[in-house]
């Protein structure tokens, strides 16, 4: 069975690192680290499924398919799910629709065979995935900045969620990779 793994960006201080936020501009300003693209392609290696929100996936398609690095041949090439109720129809090559209740669709894609299930997207569906206690595996990517305001990744938990980590790995860049577990 496959995992859900949630990866995502956040500041020191726990918060989210969406399209539009200044953070997400600290991000896209870190220097370029090829041993931190090399790395995530590694990384990238071990997907089967992309799984995003709407939003997500709407910043993503008009970005990646323009690109041609390792990072973006792995995001493209890689199949993709996208969360939405409203959504119609998805152009980013080799992405399909999921539109029913979140909890079947990740059992769905669980059972099928593949590598891990990726989970991006805006904190909304990171939250969503969270509450509903489908995430097997966190990968953090702590900037090295401090937003002091925004949204907070992990807010209104029915009870506190324990953690146990896996690995940390830091690049030059100050970026931090810290992967847990659930408890």
């Amino acid at each position: 069975m496959q995992r859900v793994v949630l990866s995502f960006w956040i500041s020191l201080d726990g918060y989210s690192c969406d399209d539009g936020t200044e953070l997400y501009q600290v991000m896209r300003e870190m220097p370029d680290d090829e041993q931190q693209d090399d790395y995530f392609v590694s990384r990238l290696r071990g997907v089967g499924t992309h799984i995003m929100g709407r939003a997500t996936y709407e910043s993503w398609a008009e970005f990646w398919p323009q690109l041609d690095t390792p990072v973006a041949r792995a995001l493209n090439d890689i199949p993709k799910v996208v969360f939405s109720r409203t959504l119609r129809s998805a152009d980013w090559s080799g992405t399909r629709i999921a539109s029913g209740d979140t909890a079947e669709e990740i059992a769905r894609l669980k059972a099928e065979p593949g590598g891990d299930i990726v989970a991006h997207g805006g904190v909304g569906f990171a939250r969503s995935l969270i509450r509903l206690g489908l995430v097997d595996e966190y990968r953090l990517l702590v900037l090295p900045a401090a937003a002091g305001q925004g949204q907070a990744l992990f807010t209104d938990l029915d009870h506190p969620l324990t953690l146990r980590l896996i690995s940390c790995k830091g690049f030059s860049s100050g970026l931090m990779e810290l992967v847990y577990s659930p408890k």
